[in-house]
């Protein structure tokens, strides 16, 4: 039987322990809530359980029904995860279907205008520099990735938001735009890691748009329990 030993990082939303197999590590989500790269910090109660649980059933439809490789292994608990042992790849991979958040801004969009075609996004993974938006030459000049990996990536996180943006929309709800983040298991393989949840993903009600995600506390727009508790309803009924 696997077993818990030490803890080997803990981030704004999880700690990470090592296991007794050295291939597998168990992932533990917190209700610590944190905005604008930490500069701003909070509790929801119960964030921890809806993004585990989240995480795991959209990761195990993933591979199921889209071929999506993952690090998930098996749910342990409503806050513990077995994953893979990956090296991440140091990259935030944004994919934008909607313009919202700093898309918004920064060309000067109503949000909530649909965008003509998936706009994908990489973000340097650094608090220190604000996590920096970046262009594949940067990355590949940085040797964060290769172009090999680079493409696998990009192909992956377009598989994954077809797959999504299909399977939100099912539940009445529009994926506006999200987070992926990537690791390389021991063999080299790119698989998708990191979480899927309402801190990860802008989540819309399809009829009445109404914020079911992590903007909420972000914009100090409150019910951010209920918006959490109401898209973990959706998602498992």
């Amino acid at each position: 039987m696997i077993q818990k030993t030490e803890q080997l990082y803990e981030g704004k939303a999880k700690k990470v322990f090592a296991t007794t197999d050295p291939d597998l590590v168990i992932v533990s989500y917190k209700d610590d809530a944190t905005a604008f790269n930490g500069a701003k910090k909070g509790t929801i109660v119960g964030k921890g359980v809806v993004n585990n649980r989240m995480s795991n059933y959209l990761m195990e439809k993933l591979t199921k029904e889209a071929g999506v490789p993952t690090h998930y292994v098996e749910e342990l608990s409503e806050r513990e995860t077995l994953v893979k042992r990956v090296k991440i790849v140091p990259l935030e991979v944004i994919v934008r279907n909607i313009a919202a958040g700093s898309l918004a801004k920064r060309l000067g969009l109503a949000e909530g205008t649909p965008l003509k075609r998936t706009v994908l996004e990489y973000c340097y993974k650094c608090d220190a520099l604000d996590d920096p938006m970046v262009n594949e030459y940067h990355i590949l000049a940085m040797e964060y990735c290769t172009k090999e990996e680079l493409d696998t990536i990009a192909s992956l996180a377009q598989k994954i938001n077809d797959y999504l943006k299909a399977y939100f929309a099912s539940i009445n709800v529009e994926l506006v735009d999200f987070k992926l983040e990537f690791g390389k298991t021991k063999d080299g393989k790119i698989v998708l890691a990191d979480e899927i949840s309402p801190d990860t993903c802008r989540f819309w009600d399809a009829t009445t748009h109404e914020k079911l995600d992590k903007d909420r506390f972000r914009r100090d727009m409150g019910g951010v329990e209920d918006a959490y508790k109401e898209m973990m309803k959706r998602v498992l009924g």
